[in-house]
């Protein structure tokens, strides 16, 4: 997760609190240690293993694509060596 926006949040929230500063950076540490205990059981990815999901996916589309544009190629040869046989 994003240590901004973990930050952005615990701000947010510890700042809902009417209490004295110090308190509230108490509350701030504990909402933020609360988030982030909470996000990594939900297993939620960063941006940045996220971005490299999406490339290795980007690839793997690629290369079906590549070899789905082969066996197209490959059974239209079988096709052609197969009218080519003569029948018995």
């Amino acid at each position: 997760m994003d240590k901004r926006l973990l930050d952005e949040l615990s701000a947010r929230l510890a700042s809902l609190m009417p209490a004295a500063k110090e308190l509230r950076q108490e509350t701030r540490a504990k909402v933020e240690q609360t988030l982030k205990h909470g996000l990594k059981e939900l297993d939620v990815l960063t941006r940045e293993e996220f971005d490299a999901q999406a490339r290795a996916l980007d690839r793997a589309q690629q290369r079906v694509t590549e070899l789905e544009t082969l066996i197209a190629d490959l059974e239209s040869r079988l096709a052609t060596l197969e009218q080519q046989q003569p029948q018995s």
